[in-house]
């Protein structure tokens, strides 16, 4: 009974999490996460891989950091992020407001295994690397962070300014 009830309440608190941003979950991907336009909109927009302006080649580690934590980019550009994950466990990097990441990231503590397979986003296991392509249409600041459990208190984010 107890399993049920705990169940459920994960499954209250993730439709909670996506009707908030009025979308659902994309096929494939772990219950709990969603990204809304209004959520992307702040943030800019997946990029198209065929007009990348550059790539900003970043590192994770086992350290809880972001080699580079700070970017800077350029209103209107689409930046190609080559991330590798250089540490032992399972890493990621999620772009969002820091708003956004910090509701997420109470998300995350109730469900672990969500994982990421949004566009915003690329969560990869000891060794591997991934791509995000996203451009920054406006500008202000973009926060990234990893989300799992312990990482993102531990430091392991960073800012993406936008000029």
């Amino acid at each position: 009974m107890k399993k049920l009830v705990k169940l459920a309440q994960g499954a209250v608190a993730a439709g909670a999490f996506l009707l908030s941003f009025g979308v659902m979950a994309a096929p494939g991907h772990g219950a709990g996460h969603g990204g809304g336009h209004d959520a992307v909109a702040a943030i800019g927009k997946p990029g198209n891989p065929a007009k990348v302006s550059r790539t900003v080649v970043v590192d994770m580690t086992d350290a809880m950091r972001f080699t580079p934590d700070k970017i800077d980019v350029k209103a209107g550009e689409t930046i190609r992020f080559k991330v590798t994950n250089s540490g032992k466990i399972r890493h990621e990097m999620v772009l969002g407001t820091k708003a956004d990441l910090d509701s997420h990231y109470q998300m995350m503590l109730n469900d672990p295994g969500m994982r990421h397979e949004e566009p915003n986003s690329v969560s990869l296991e000891a060794g591997k690397a991934g791509d995000i392509v996203w451009t920054f249409d406006k500008a202000g600041t973009v926060a990234f962070a990893c989300l799992e459990p312990g990482h993102y208190p531990a430091g392991m984010k960073g800012a993406v300014s936008v000029k």
